[in-house]
């Protein structure tokens, strides 16, 4: 499942061939230089790992700082694994761009979405609350039982309640491709992508 990362840009609206508006998620993906090629004879599967954003030396860990160096590229702040069902036609120093990606390819992102810190369960689950009515004064936006009387007399793990939401790694499925522009290196996504601008995306091709 090849694929590349990049930054999302912004959000927009165009229209496709059937004059349909459809939203879109701008992603300026690459260039990915390839710094490892890992194959099922060395590594017991196949992957390509590739690096995204060249920075200083100081800024990388002292692992990741050493993948580049053996490769022979400078440093960049994200390297990703990509895995394959077979060899790779790519080798350690090869540039992968938005090439990659053709109009209507299905594809996967990931990346971390938008901090919103302590919420309720109405905003972070999305319970209707309480009723307005019959003596309820301070039901409005409360989430109901969370539990048992007696048996087992605790609060189950896992229970939908106030807490953290978002800041988490989140992977939306199924969305495509919709136009690819080489000149920019940008991806135009159909569909709302997780994170706000700048974010780190990555961008994996479905093999079905």
């Amino acid at each position: 499942m090849l694929g590349l990362i990049g930054k999302k840009v912004g959000m927009t609206q165009v229209f496709d061939e059937n004059e349909d508006l459809t939203t879109i998620t701008v992603i300026q993906a690459g260039p990915c230089p390839v710094v490892q090629v890992k194959t099922a004879e060395n590594d017991g599967y196949h992957a390509l790992k590739v690096a995204f954003e060249e920075t200083r030396a100081q800024r990388v860990s002292k692992p990741a700082g050493g993948i580049t160096e053996k490769a022979g590229i400078a440093p960049h702040k994200v390297l990703k694994e990509f895995r394959l069902d077979g060899d790779s036609e790519h080798s350690v120093g090869d540039v992968l761009n938005v090439e990659v990606f053709e109009s209507g390819d299905p594809i996967d992102v990931s990346s971390r979405s938008k901090g919103r810190g302590f919420a309720g369960g109405v905003k972070r689950h999305g319970f209707k609350g309480g009723p307005k009515t019959h003596g309820q004064s301070d039901r409005h936006r409360a989430p109901g039982s969370i539990g048992q009387s007696s048996t087992p007399s605790r609060v189950m793990k896992g229970m939908r309640m106030a807490g953290h939401m978002g800041d988490r790694n989140v992977t939306v499925r199924g969305l495509s491709v919709f136009s690819v522009n080489v000149e920019k290196n940008l991806v135009l996504v159909r569909g709302s992508v997780p994170g706000g601008r700048g974010a780190t995306v990555v961008i994996r091709k479905r093999s079905n």
